[in-house]
């Protein structure tokens, strides 16, 4: 009869002991904003989906030069705030010099390579073959939306 108290009391403290942790997981992380988290888009986790571009060397690259090439850089950099002020692109950026041909980044705030697609071939850097892309969905953070408002505050000098 004791090994069975003694059972039963384990039982109930490991029961006792299993709700407290349930009850630690489940409530929120300090800080949490609800309402920034909507704002972001992000789910549960303070993610959400977009799609990666990674902008490569295209076919057109050494054939376009002189007042084309700077045309199409300029529109380049155009597309890009562009596409940032309309909240569709939460990060760009070049690579340096590499093997792989890779020429620069793109995050965009879709959700599909569909969305994506039509959004990359708006630039015309891309249009003037200057670069090919690829395309792949990416789960992130949510807080990357808020890097085109943060770079505004920190950004001294314009590209």
């Amino acid at each position: 009869m004791r090994k069975l108290r003694l059972l039963f009391l384990a039982v109930a403290v490991c029961a006792c002991f299993g709700v407290s942790i349930c009850a630690q997981t489940v409530s929120l992380p300090d800080g949490y904003d609800a309402e920034l988290a909507k704002k972001l888009g992000a789910d549960e986790y303070g993610m959400k989906m977009y799609v990666l571009c990674i902008l490569k060397t295209g076919p057109n690259d050494a054939k376009i030069k002189g007042k084309d090439r700077e045309a199409a850089f300029a529109g380049h950099m155009a597309n890009i705030g562009r596409l940032a002020n309309e909240g569709k692109l939460a990060v760009a950026g070049p690579f340096e010099k590499n093997d792989l041909s890779y020429r620069g980044l793109f995050i965009f705030n879709v959700s599909t390579i569909e969305d994506a697609k039509k959004l990359v071939i708006t630039d015309p850097a891309v249009k003037a073959g200057i670069f090919n892309y690829d395309l792949i969905l990416w789960y992130g953070s949510a807080s990357l939306m808020a890097t085109p408002e943060i770079h505004k505050k920190i950004q001294r000098a314009k590209i």
